[in-house]
């Protein structure tokens, strides 16, 4: 595994981390003694950085619990991500956000559930917040009293982590980025490099659609994905994106290859971010694992742009080897 220097944090983190959603029932049932061992196998190989969320999970706040437990014995070696900003969203009942206190209440029940004293990284789950002056007042007052060591926001919006950086504390963002995804690489990773500010990466595989194992014909069941069905448009793209993914393959014939790969191209950007995937078994943390050993070159990064695209890229273009590892 890779370790790099995580922003103006001073954490030396993992280029794999784990995200944990995955893990809280909303991508399909997972017993408690599956989630545990999946954690411990992302840890076990090489995985430092974990993230999670107070709302996630069924019920919510599941996905904190059970890391909590999972990293008993082992806080001490890991860095903890959470977030604040989504509880109660999902049943239409969110805790107001209307004062420092309650943002403090809030990352105190993180902690509760989390089963530790601090938090490394606390984030706004709010990406489209127009006036974050209520979080930024929060946490530097969950940072004084030793709660949290460092805090910034989820979003994929430039001006609003902007306005969540106007004091120049923001010391990380979290921001959907894949291989289906790059727009994040015009503006708003180049503006986390030049202020410094550590990036972490969700959705690098697409929700699972850079696994490469899902076709046209695929109906997705869990609470997330089935979104994608109900809509016209929504199912367009969906099939737009899997058309994509199917010109991959002339470069990662099987799966593991694909996950590997395309782990490996967001890493490899020069913010030198931290991949997040999900996983709901001990094998698939794993897997998720390897991309970490190594990262792609400039060369190999455009070459995979000219693949998804179906333009003159081969699969000689990018050597499997290199790639997947």
């Amino acid at each position: 595994m890779l370790y790099r220097n995580f922003g103006r944090t001073g954490f030396k983190v993992s280029a794999i981390g784990m995200g944990t959603w995955n893990i809280g029932n909303q991508w399909g049932n997972i017993d408690d003694g599956t989630a545990l061992a999946t954690i411990r196998s992302a840890f076990e190989n090489g995985v430092n950085l974990f993230d999670t969320a107070e709302g996630y999970g069924i019920p919510p706040g599941l996905s904190e619990i059970r890391l909590g437990q999972a990293l008993t014995g082992i806080r001490q070696q890991v860095y903890i991500v959470s977030k604040i900003g989504s509880w109660g969203r999902r049943e239409g009942n969110p805790i107001p956000k209307d004062s420092p206190e309650n943002i403090r209440l809030c990352a105190h029940a993180c902690l509760y559930r989390l089963r530790t004293d601090w938090i490394d990284v606390m984030l706004c789950h709010e990406g489209s917040i127009e006036d974050p002056s209520i979080y930024l007042e929060g946490f530097e007052m969950l940072k004084e009293q030793g709660h949290i060591r460092a805090y910034g926001i989820s979003t994929n919006d430039l001006e609003v982590l902007k306005k969540f950086n106007v004091n120049n504390t923001c010391q990380v963002l979290e921001i959907d980025y894949s291989l289906l995804n790059r727009k994040p690489e015009s503006e708003i990773l180049p503006y986390c490099q030049e202020h410094g500010i550590a990036v972490m990466i969700r959705g690098p595989l697409a929700k699972g659609l850079l696994s490469g194992k899902y076709s046209t014909d695929t109906v997705f069941t869990d609470t997330i994905r089935s979104k994608w069905h109900k809509k016209e448009k929504a199912q367009q793209k969906l099939e737009k994106n899997i058309a994509k993914v199917e010109n991959l393959k002339t470069v990662f014939p099987s799966q593991q290859e694909m996950v590997t790969g395309a782990l490996r191209y967001v890493i490899s950007h020069p913010v030198q971010p931290v991949a997040i995937p999900g996983a709901k078994s001990p094998e698939q943390a794993a897997i998720n694992a390897i991309a970490g050993e190594k990262l792609l070159s400039v060369e190999e990064r455009e070459n995979l742009h000219k693949c998804m695209e179906n333009t003159s890229a081969s699969s000689d273009s990018v050597p499997v080897t290199a790639a997947a590892g």
